[in-house]
């Protein structure tokens, strides 16, 4: 490789690495579960977590290099047994950059139940557009899993999906956005658990999911603006 595509990949290696430390600061994985990867933009690259390493090992020299059928082509480490999955999420949809995984609690009873997340919270709408729908179960070590995240994605605006009976997948335009995800997953996962329990939850108009939607994606937050002309 290149002096410049090494130092690219080792960008990435130092962001999948640092990002892991969000999952467990949100408290949405345990032990070695769950998992980071990033696509390597222009290559048909992926950096992925190495399997069973703990969180606290975690650094960029043992983030695991692996091309598109999830095998490791750089690193000394196995990767995550989910990399075929991943790697599956990147070849069907070349706008993701990012896909994470994770087993949070509540998000995770709503995949046990096999029940998507109905939407009832403004948080909701402005992230996931709707509901979070349910995937299908699979078995760990394929690419089946990733193949129910796409189907299951295809034609929703939710970043999320619930793969039933296992946990959680998310995606986004780069690595950090699938970790937002994955976080805001969990929040109104565990808000609609609890609005459940007090009774029955205050439906919201579609209209008004898509403003909402709308609004959050293309106007919150700080936007670039063109300089002014002389």
């Amino acid at each position: 490789m290149s002096g410049r595509s090494d130092e690219q990949i080792w960008r990435i290696r130092e962001s999948v690495a640092r990002l892991h430390a969000e999952l467990t600061r949100y408290r949405l994985v345990a032990w070695t579960a769950g998992n980071v990867s990033a696509r390597v933009p222009g290559r048909d690259l992926m950096v992925i977590k190495p399997s069973g390493v703990d969180y606290d090992d975690l650094a960029p020299e043992n983030m695991v290099v692996c091309d598109l059928d999830g095998v490791a082509v750089e690193g000394d480490l196995s990767p995550s047994s989910d990399a075929a999955a991943h790697a599956y999420v990147y070849r069907a949809m070349p706008e993701v950059g990012g896909v994470v995984h994770t087993h949070s609690g509540y998000a995770t009873a709503w995949a046990a139940r096999g029940e998507p997340i109905p939407c009832h919270l403004t948080a909701q709408a402005d992230e996931f557009g709707g509901e979070i729908p349910v995937g299908p179960f699979a078995l760990i070590g394929g690419d089946d899993i990733g193949k129910g995240i796409v189907e299951t994605l295809a034609g929703h605006r939710s970043p999320a999906v619930l793969m039933r009976n296992h946990g959680v997948f998310t995606v986004g335009r780069d690595a950090r956005a699938a970790v937002k995800a994955a976080v805001m997953c969990e929040d109104v996962a565990r808000t609609a658990h609890l609005t459940r329990a007090l009774g029955e939850p205050v439906p919201m108009a579609a209209a008004d999911v898509d403003a909402l939607y709308d609004r959050y994606q293309n106007v919150y937050g700080q936007r670039s603006t063109s300089p002014a002309g002389p």
